[in-house]
């Protein structure tokens, strides 16, 4: 773990932002976009070292701080370290946007019950954890983000396994918000619709794809750049007063 600072660094101590994820798509988006609003970034990725490098470069070369660190989200001793890792380069953390995920999609009847315990190991367990370590390190004005997915209440077939991670997402979140009763810590969700992402175009025909961005009325697919948008509000002064809450980023999709 090496700390990478741009040229537009000064010497004054920045808000902190811990990126699960943040290595593409979403996650390296708004990593990117958090380091653009002024925050120390720690991109968080799980097995992509240099996909996160690159992602570290972007922000450092547009004059942004931050670092990689690996970490499996599911795994409380790792992601202890991840968050001593940002304390100790950059003296605390402030906001935490998880978005780290897997999925993997088929009919309930067909589903890999091994694929459905990994989905259940990173979405659910992997938010528990991320969390935890949040709850007990963030400062005062801190954000917790999580990611759950416009899917949820679009009930689509084939997704029921990866919808029902999301629910205990969405579960948590909603709790977690009125546990921290008297911090001044934000808890929220963000649930995006079809975005343009790798996980989300795996696997998929053009015509598939096709249909899906013809639903919302806005006619199109989401990008990681909508999302990070949403990320940069909830996680800045502006989203102070949203708390407890399930966005749905998906064009009016539903």
């Amino acid at each position: 773990m090496t700390e990478q600072t741009g040229t537009g660094s000064t010497g004054t101590s920045p808000r902190v932002a811990i990126v699960t994820g943040g290595s593409r798509g979403i996650g390296r988006e708004s990593a990117e976009r958090l380091a653009a609003d002024g925050f120390a970034v720690v991109v968080n990725f799980a097995g992509n070292q240099a996909a996160a490098d690159e992602t570290v470069g972007a922000i450092t070369e547009a004059g942004g701080r931050a670092f990689a660190f690996r970490a499996d989200v599911a795994e409380e001793t790792e992601v202890a370290a991840l968050f001593d890792a940002a304390e100790s380069t950059y003296g605390g953390v402030d906001v935490v946007v998880h978005a780290a995920g897997v999925m993997t999609l088929a009919p309930l009847a067909d589903t890999d019950l091994d694929a459905l315990d990994r989905m259940h190991r990173t979405n659910i367990r992997g938010t528990f954890v991320v969390d935890q370590q949040a709850v007990r390190r963030l400062r005062t004005g801190g954000a917790i983000l999580n990611f759950s997915s416009s899917v949820l209440a679009l009930a689509i077939p084939g997704y029921a396994g990866y919808a029902a991670t999301k629910g205990a997402v969405e579960a948590m979140t909603l709790i977690l918000a009125r546990e921290l009763r008297g911090r001044d810590i934000t808890v929220n969700a963000v649930a995006p619709g079809p975005t343009a992402t790798a996980l989300f175009l795996d696997g998929k025909d053009e015509e598939t794809i096709a249909r899906m961005a013809a639903q919302p009325p806005l006619e199109r697919l989401g990008t990681p750049d909508d999302i990070a948008g949403v990320v940069s509000f909830l996680a800045g002064q502006a989203g102070r007063w949203v708390n407890g809450q399930v966005l749905r980023a998906n064009g009016g999709i539903a």
